[in-house]
């Protein structure tokens, strides 16, 4: 049996327990959400597993409470494949009413719409993840982004070099990947992606794709990634007959590899400006892990290095999972920034107290000078008498030390970053 890999969610996946009857674990297939879910549960039904699926779900049919039994936290592992069990967990919540009954986990998006109840009060929500740099051991952990909104100045170094950052990129955060070596993580990652087009796409609504069309789709997609490209324009990287079609179908190819936690795009943010500038609230193009466009765009660690540019949007988009990561662990969330005056940050970090950083992500280089000057411009546009000042202002780079500039803006190389 291979060693459990601590994971940031389960400090916050104790927490929900306590103050909620039950917590729902989503996220793409094979992130670690049964196994972490397995770690907090003292009984468990598997909805997938073959020998018992037909009884389960017939029973889930005709009683989904018999299905609740067993010693509590009682972990349901892809409940959505018996969506009547929703009802019943919230029904048994309100009926025990206690904390720490279910672990719920999913790997598909249900239509709320067709459930008799939301959940709400009674079932909690955390999304998880492939690893994040710091759970996989590649993050030394020297820099707490908990830390930095306390006002505590960096002072770390990362010993990765651009070689190790591209490897990461390319290899994936997938648990089972990650005492592997880099061609069988990439065989791994390949594998997952197949299955998207083959199978797991399909689970989200039912209906069966062109797999062609769909890869076609992919790899466009993965060209544009860490860009505000409009659907249009990833039309028009496909040529043919495939571009009149997936016109028509794109937004639908959006909505499903979204509701199976393969797409996950980052939504605008939208602070109070001294100026009446308008704010872009197009989303910024990502995949829950960047090596998934490194494999529809058949890069590898040195096809990255021969092109700056496309390793660059790459790596903005690790570090964009990583940020996701961390701040979920502290409450939070994370936003792009852009306006039509061409300010903008590749990513705000929301907390829920309100509290707030500004990021910007280079490779490193001299680009870091003009990150740094871009936020700074940013930070003097909010009105700060509307809400709070900036808790700090960060360039995230890939190699490097991490210190505060003369300016205030502080330089984090990604593999010092924790939560």
């Amino acid at each position: 049996m291979s060693k459990y890999i601590p994971r940031l969610i389960d400090k916050s996946l104790k927490k929900e327990l306590e103050a909620f009857g039950a917590v729902l674990i989503t996220g793409p297939k094979w992130c670690g959400k049964t196994t972490s879910g397995l770690r907090h549960s003292k009984s468990a039904l598997f909805l997938q597993d073959p020998d018992n699926r037909s009884q389960n779900l017939e029973m889930a049919s005709l009683s989904p409470s018999l299905l609740l039994e067993g010693e509590k936290p009682r972990l349901l592992d892809e409940w959505q494949d018996a969506p009547s069990l929703w009802d019943a967990v919230r029904h048994s919540v309100d009926r025990l009413g206690e904390t720490g009954l279910y672990i719920l986990t999913g790997s598909v998006m249900v239509d709320e719409s067709k459930l008799a109840h939301s959940g709400t009060g009674r079932i909690s929500r955390l999304q998880m993840r492939t690893l994040s740099l710091f759970e996989s051991g590649f993050s030394n952990g020297g820099v707490s982004l908990e830390k930095l909104f306390a006002k505590e100045e960096p002072s770390s170094k990362s010993d990765s070099s651009l070689e190790d950052i591209a490897e990461v990129i390319v290899r994936g955060g997938w648990p089972s990947s990650i005492d592997k070596s880099l061609d069988i993580a990439r065989r791994q990652v390949g594998g997952y992606c197949q299955s998207i087009i083959r199978s797991e796409i399909s689970t989200s609504d039912g209906v069966q794709r062109d797999e062609e069309k769909l890869e076609s789709f992919l790899r466009s997609y993965s060209r544009h990634i860490s860009t505000r490209a409009a659907l249009t324009t990833i039309v028009n990287d496909l040529s043919g007959k495939e571009k009149e079609l997936d016109r028509r179908t794109a937004p639908e190819y959006i909505r499903a590899l979204s509701k199976i936690y393969v797409v996950e795009e980052l939504k605008a943010w939208n602070p109070r400006l001294r100026s009446k500038t308008a704010i872009a609230t197009s989303p910024t193009r990502h995949f829950t892990d960047p090596a998934i466009a490194a494999y529809f765009l058949d890069a590898g660690p040195k096809d990255l290095l021969s092109d700056l540019k496309t390793f660059g949007l790459l790596f903005e988009s690790l570090v964009i999972r990583d940020l996701r990561i961390y701040a979920q662990s502290l409450s939070g969330r994370v936003y792009h920034y852009r306006d039509h005056a061409g300010l903008e940050a590749d990513a705000v970090i929301h907390l829920s107290c309100g509290a707030y950083g500004l990021v910007e992500v280079k490779l490193g280089g001299e680009a870091v000078d003009r990150a740094a000057e871009n936020l700074l411009k940013l930070r003097d546009k909010i009105d700060t008498s509307m809400m709070p000042e900036t808790s700090f202002m960060a360039v995230i780079t890939a190699t490097g030390y991490a210190y505060k500039r003369p300016d205030g803006v502080y330089v984090i190389p990604i593999g010092c970053l924790r939560d």
